[in-house]
Parts: C-alpha cells; sequence; structure tokens
C-alpha cells in the first residue's frame, strides 16, 4: 500500500502553529514512507473563507519546506461528489429524509436539557413513511446510523478507543438547502483522495468515531487515524495568542529562520532518543507515528528562540546576509547601500555569534551596509571628544600608509601606534570602533576594519573627523 497523507486546513485565518505541526507530521510520515502528501482546503465555510487566507496558507507551507504533491483541492469546489455520495446512501437505505422544524429541533434541545441528559436528535423520522412529510418544511438528510453496539477506532496514537452507538445520533449529512456537512465531506474527499493515513490533532477524535460511520456505510475502508495532542503553552493552558499561537508568516517576521520553526515543532510531541537538533534529513529517516506522545506538548518561545540562535551561527553566510539585507531595505529604504552585500556577507561570522533571530541580526549588522554619514548612538556620539579625534587623525595616516590590509597588518599597526603614543588599548580602540560604526558595540574591531576594507575605513574616518 503507498501512503497517501494530507493535510486540510481551513482559510479563515492564517497558518497558525498548531497547523504548522500537523502539516509537519503529515509531511514527514509521507516522506519516510515513499508517500505523497496533499493539500485540501476546507473552505465550505463560505463566510469566513478568504482567498487571502488561503494564499497565506500557501505562503506558510512554502516557507516551511513543506510542498505538496499535485495541486491543492477545494473543498468547496467538490459539493456536488459530496451530494452524489449522498444520494446513494439514501437510495441504498443507509440514510433518511428529515422534515423536523426548527421549532421541533429547539424543544428536542430543550427537552434534554430539562432531562440533564446529552443532546441528540430523536430518530423520529428515522422509519417514518415520506408521506408524511410536510410540505412547508425543506428536509435535511440524516445517516441512518447503528443503533446498537460500538463504533471502535484503533488509532496509532490513542490506542483502541470506543464509544456506545447509543451515544450517537443520526448526523446530518445534506442540510436543507443541499449543501454537504463537513463530516460528509471530509469523508468523501478523504476517500477519493486515496488518504491512508490521517493525522490530526486529538480534538477530531470525536468526529472520527461519526465519519467512521459513514466509511462504514459506504463500505468504504477507513484511513488509519493518528490523532495528535494539542500544543499548550508553557503553563499548561490550552495554545492562545498570549502563549505565541501566531500564525507561521509572524515567526518569519520575528527572524526565525525555517529549519528552526520545523525542528522545534518537529519536537513538539515527538521525540528521537535524545536527539534535540535534528536536520531535515534525519527528520525524514527517523519519523514515524510511534514516536509520538499521549501527553500535549507545550510550547516555550525561549526555547524555539534559543534553537533559532543554533541554526543561526550553522547558516551560510550568503544566505544570512541576503535575508538580513531584504530586511534593513524595509526598515531604512534609500539609507542602504546595497552594493554593500558582499561585504555584509564577509562579516557574518562575527555577527552570527550572538544573534538569536534574523532581527538581531540585522540591527548588529546595520552599520556595514549603512550610506554615510552614519548616525552615532549618544555613547558613540559621547566618546568623540577632542582627544579622541585627535587620536583617530594620527592613526588614519598610519592606516593609509598600509600596503597589505589584512587582519595581521591591521592589528600591528594600531598596536603598535598604541604603543609609540603611549596609549592603553581601548583608548584607541573605542573611539575608532564609534567612529567606524556608529556604535559602541560590534565585532572585534581587526574584523571590522577587514571587513570594511581600506577604501572604506579611510573614507569613514574622514567622515567622521569632519563631523
Amino acid at each position: 500500500m503507498s501512503v497517501v497523507t494530507r493535510f486540510a486546513p481551513s482559510p479563515t485565518g492564517f497558518l497558525h502553529i498548531g497547523g504548522a505541526r500537523t502539516a509537519l507530521f503529515n509531511w514527514l510520515f509521507a516522506k519516510h514512507h515513499g508517500g505523497q502528501f496533499l493539500l485540501r482546503i476546507e473552505d465550505t465555510d463560505r463566510k469566513r473563507s478568504s482567498q487571502e487566507a488561503v494564499e497565506a496558507i500557501y505562503e506558510g507551507l512554502h516557507w516551511l519546506g513543506l510542498d505538496w504533491d499535485g495541486d491543492a483541492i477545494s473543498q468547496f469546489e467538490r459539493a456536488d461528489r459530496h451530494r452524489e455520495v449522498a444520494e446513494q446512501l439514501l437510495k441504498a437505505g443507509k440514510a433518511y429524509h428529515c422534515y423536523c422544524s426548527p421549532e421541533e429541533l429547539a424543544e428536542m434541545r430543550e427537552l434534554a436539557k430539562q432531562e440533564k441528559r446529552p443532546i441528540r436528535y430523536d430518530g423520529r423520522w428515522r422509519d417514518r413513511d415520506p408521506a408524511e412529510a410536510p410540505k412547508d418544511v425543506p428536509p435535511v438528510v440524516r445517516l441512518k446510523a447503528p443503533q446498537e453496539g460500538e463504533t471502535v477506532i484503533h488509532d496509532l496514537v490513542q490506542g483502541t478507543v470506543k464509544v456506545s452507538n447509543q451515544q450517537l445520533d443520526d448526523m446530518i449529512l445534506l442540510r436543507a438547502d443541499g449543501t454537504p456537512t463537513y463530516m460528509l465531506a471530509v469523508v468523501v474527499d478523504d476517500y477519493d483522495m486515496g488518504v491512508t493515513h490521517a493525522i490530526r490533532g486529538d480534538d477530531h477524535l470525536n468526529n472520527a468515531f461519526r465519519q467512521k460511520q459513514i466509511y462504514d456505510a459506504m463500505g468504504w475502508e477507513t484511513p488509519a487515524y493518528a490523532h495528535i495532542p494539542l500544543i499548550h503553552g508553557a503553563d499548561g493552558a490550552k495554545l492562545s495568542k498570549r502563549h505565541g499561537a501566531l500564525g507561521v508568516e509572524a515567526y518569519r517576521d520575528m527572524g526565525f529562520l525555517p529549519e528552526a520553526v520545523c525542528n522545534y515543532l518537529l519536537k513538539l510531541g515527538w521525540g528521537h532518543g535524545d536527539d534535540e537538533i535534528i536536520s531535515r534529513e534525519q527528520a525524514i529517516e527517523w519519523f514515524d507515528v510511534d514516536g509520538i506522545g499521549k501527553a500535549a506538548a507545550r510550547f516555550d518561545t525561549d526555547k524555539l528562540t534559543a534553537l533559532n540562535g543554533h541554526y543561526i551561527r550553522n547558516a551560510n553566510n550568503d544566505r544570512l546576509a541576503s535575508l538580513v539585507m531584504d530586511l534593513l531595505k524595509t526598515n531604512l529604504g534609500d539609507n542602504i547601500d546595497a552594493s554593500a552585500l558582499p561585504r555584509l556577507a564577509a562579516g557574518m561570522d562575527g555577527l552570527k555569534e550572538r544573534a538569536k533571530t534574523i532581527v538581531e541580526l540585522a540591527e548588529s549588522a546595520e552599520f556595514y551596509v549603512r550610506k554615510l554619514p552614519l548616525p552615532f548612538t549618544e555613547k558613540a556620539a559621547n566618546i568623540m571628544t577632542g582627544d579622541a579625534l585627535e587620536i583617530l587623525g594620527k592613526l588614519e595616516g598610519r592606516l593609509a600608509s598600509l600596503s597589505e590590509w589584512t587582519e595581521t597588518s591591521i592589528e600591528d599597526t594600531i598596536r603598535v601606534f598604541s604603543e609609540e603614543e603611549d596609549l592603553k588599548f581601548g583608548k584607541v580602540a573605542q573611539p575608532l570602533r564609534s567612529a567606524l560604526t556608529g556604535t559602541t558595540k560590534s565585532p572585534g574591531i581587526f574584523e571590522v576594519l577587514l571587513v570594511l576594507g581600506k577604501e572604506e575605513t579611510l573614507l569613514r574616518l574622514k567622515e567622521a573627523l569632519a563631523k
């Protein structure tokens, strides 16, 4: 059997972090077994669905590197097929028309409340003669569900779970206006798409019992279910926006790398021994549902941030420079020298060691690519006193006379200058750092001079002295 998984989000908002983990687990399971990962947009709620949300889902999945096989499927566009299956069930006597009025349904609900029992449809039209149907009530189509025995799900994560069929009523398949319900649409779509494994949040476990009854009524094989525990906040409460339950695009904009987000989401509810840093290749090789735990995972932004720092330190410098340059262009506009991208990449080793996000990295890298004159922080400006300017004026000539611009020659020149002027090294390095970066914090000063190059270094010194 060839494995087929699917991710089926509703386009009523952006791709949230819990949905991203579900997509990741389905993608990895399919890749691990050499199967297919499909995408279905469950857009039947026309009032809440939007094309903007659909595009955000596409963009979020692409950013995470979770590309799907074939074209994405719109559930709304398959409504005719869903109705066709409902008609098949009607003809087979496994579904029926229900003519209950809204008032009758309200009375059922009220009586159930008074008797303190679950609210369920009482089946009054299950075996009733359609000739008795009122002419002014458009009927719904209900499944003629089994009333005895149990519905059993052999879940790959939760184990064997059962529910008495007496607890399940005859669910609606088609509404009075002919539109299919979610339960029917999901089953028909999964069957037609050839889905073999449905990996989804355990908030869908109750749905699985009802969906299995539709599979059984149609004589279709039920896919293997794997209901994964939901993600909670660090405090153990259900994940919400205050915990960081944002759209995937928000984490991108906060400066997280997609590989860090995927690694972190993978570890939320799944494990492989003591391994914490897991590459995409390792994840595909190792992932299977038997590694998914039954307990809810806890989302911790601090842990994600620390993991992101690891991935930044190990990322390709050219890629980081490109990400940083894009961010700085957005933030600083015309104040950026776009031609300085190679310089930015050359300086990345000294910058990325301390950064935990691309936003932090961009802030520390800004001085490498800003157009002159540089803005000075208050601390940097205060350093540029008369004595400091005199020191820089003398040092400028020494640096200008260097025939070889290497980190060793730069360091030797500045240290010899400090000794000859009887100055502590910091008395030279701090004004020099302020003049070249506009700040008092930067990578090592020798590295900064090397990355800037001789021409840019001397140009910045002249600008600073002129100020």
